[in-house]
């Protein structure tokens, strides 16, 4: 009887013994559950962070010919229903936008005038060159100040009745570029070098004529819709001047190439290329 209680006593110690490593088991258990409770909690925190910082978008830099500024700043509003980034545009003649790229000012995405200035980046290195596309194309055209309406016509511009003509400076103004081609293919440029008023890109050009400082002027058509006061003219032949191109293209080295290239697929969308063809471009 007394071996059998010796037994017993033995089996009843080892169950206790049993049952107090389960329950060591189970704390261990439960602090490693604790933990990974905190490590999932840790990547939940980083995750909604990330997520939050790409909500808040980003910033990028758009440098973009002078005649596109309506079309651009009514594309963006919409983009915005779209996108949180923030898009800082910079607008001017391409050959100033050229200029201050290889100068090194902040730059994630250009839109130039004229395959010229696109092709001194490309030299450079400075765009990324599969990025590159001809995005739209557009006219030269000749308008004329409301007081000068019937004075004005490509065959008066070397008369008497012409007395001032604005084109944008030829060096950095595409479209002064253009217009100086064509005044040279027509037989006039020096009848009419007298009478040049230089701007310093295609939208002081239309403001010269619209506040009548200049008889007349040579803007693009995309510009000439824009006329408040002044009158146009005529649309000028395509071969007197070269092909009006407006080549597109990713800056190299841009920190913002994910977004730049996002904004750049939404200018080739539906909606921007019917903004586009509202102002008077081609799209390509």
């Amino acid at each position: 009887m007394k071996k059998v209680n010796k037994i017993l006593c033995l089996t009843a110690l080892l169950a206790l013994m049993l049952l107090g490593f389960s329950a060591c088991g189970g704390g261990s258990a439960g602090s490693g559950g604790t933990e990974t409770g905190t490590e999932a909690t840790a990547d939940a925190a980083g995750a909604e962070e990330t997520a939050e910082s790409a909500a808040a978008g980003v910033e990028l830099n758009v440098s973009a010919a002078a005649s596109l500024t309506d079309a651009l700043e009514e594309i963006y509003a919409e983009y915005q229903q779209a996108s949180n980034d923030i898009i800082n545009f910079n607008f001017a003649a391409s050959g100033t936008l050229q200029k201050q790229i290889l100068e090194g000012a902040p730059c994630d995405f250009f839109i130039s005038a004229s395959k010229g200035h696109m092709d001194g980046l490309a030299d450079e290195s400075l765009i990324v060159p599969e990025s590159r596309k001809d995005l739209l194309g557009n006219a030269l055209t000749l308008i004329a100040a409301a007081e000068k309406a019937d004075a004005v016509s490509v065959d008066s511009l070397a008369g008497a009745d012409v007395a001032s003509i604005a084109i944008g400076e030829p060096e950095s103004v595409p479209a002064g570029n253009y217009a100086k081609q064509m005044l040279e293919s027509f037989g006039i440029w020096e009848a009419v070098e007298s009478k040049l008023i230089f701007a310093k890109d295609v939208r002081q050009v239309l403001e010269y004529v619209e506040t009548g400082n200049a008889d007349c002027g040579f803007v693009y058509r995309s510009d000439a819709a824009l006329l408040e006061t002044g009158v146009i003219v005529t649309d000028l032949p395509e071969d007197s001047h070269s092909p009006i191109v407006y080549p597109a293209a990713l800056i190299a080295g841009s920190e913002n190439e994910a977004a730049a290239q996002a904004f750049y697929d939404f200018l080739q969308a539906d909606y921007a290329k019917g903004i586009f063809e509202k102002y008077g471009f081609t799209v390509l």
